[in-house]
């Protein structure tokens, strides 16, 4: 087990998913499950700044997730909302959503039941989030939090936005990243914070192979998730 932690903007997710495919382990994005709660709370005109809300919100919705690296389907409802769920507006009202504690414990108990399960089937998994290291799952022998400058996360955020269609903008861009930030870091339940055994991985000038490199000889060296043959040809 692989426990991926860092700010928005890092690669953590792309890195996560990569990792996956390369140890041929399962893949579950803890964030895009936080992601289904803001948009369910979008589409109902669900009140993001009442925790009671939507703590029930969440209670009462369907979420699924897949955990194949190659297809990471995410379901609300039955419905696939795989794309739906990295829009703009759902970015500006995830963290407030994930900060409600109640929320959290829900999630992370269903986060725990398919790492569990997946271990069971797989063998392995990568899990990357806000608090896997800390929170989910404490005990993963390995423990990554990836960081980044704050310029090289805005750019990244912008170039995501332009490549969705949307105008360039690197000040929005920039706020955006540095307001979840705020958001993530000072929240009373589950902080954004790296855990104290945990690996720190600047990905700042790192371009995606060479953080899949980094990150699959930490798994190496810990003995995790033997490489396939045809991974390292």
């Amino acid at each position: 087990m692989i426990a991926l932690d860092g700010p928005s903007g890092t690669g953590k997710t792309t890195a996560a998913r990569g990792l996956a495919s390369r140890l041929g382990a399962g893949y579950l994005d803890t964030g895009a499950m936080y992601r289904v709660i803001a948009l369910a709370a979008l589409r109902s005109g669900t009140d993001v700044g009442s925790p009671d809300a939507v703590t029930e919100l969440a209670r009462r919705v369907q979420l699924s997730i897949g955990t194949d690296p190659a297809t990471p389907r995410v379901l609300l409802d039955g419905a696939d909302v795989t794309a739906d769920i990295r829009a703009p507006e759902v970015d500006r009202v995830v963290s407030p959503v994930a900060a409600v504690a109640a929320v959290r414990e829900l999630l992370v108990a269903g986060q725990r039941q398919i790492i569990a399960a997946v271990l069971n089937g797989v063998g392995g998994i990568v899990v990357d989030g806000r608090d896997i290291g800390t929170v989910v799952v404490p005990d993963a022998p390995l423990k990554v939090f990836l960081t980044a400058s704050a310029d090289t996360r805005a750019a990244r955020r912008d170039a995501q936005n332009t490549a969705a269609g949307l105008a360039s903008d690197p000040a929005a861009a920039r706020e955006s990243v540095e307001g979840r930030d705020r958001i993530d870091t000072t929240r009373a339940a589950s902080p954004l914070k790296a855990a104290d055994d945990a690996v720190l991985l600047d990905t700042s000038d790192l371009d995606r192979e060479q953080v899949l490199t980094a990150l699959a000889e930490m798994a190496r060296e810990r003995g995790l998730l033997d490489e396939p043959a045809e991974a390292t040809r």
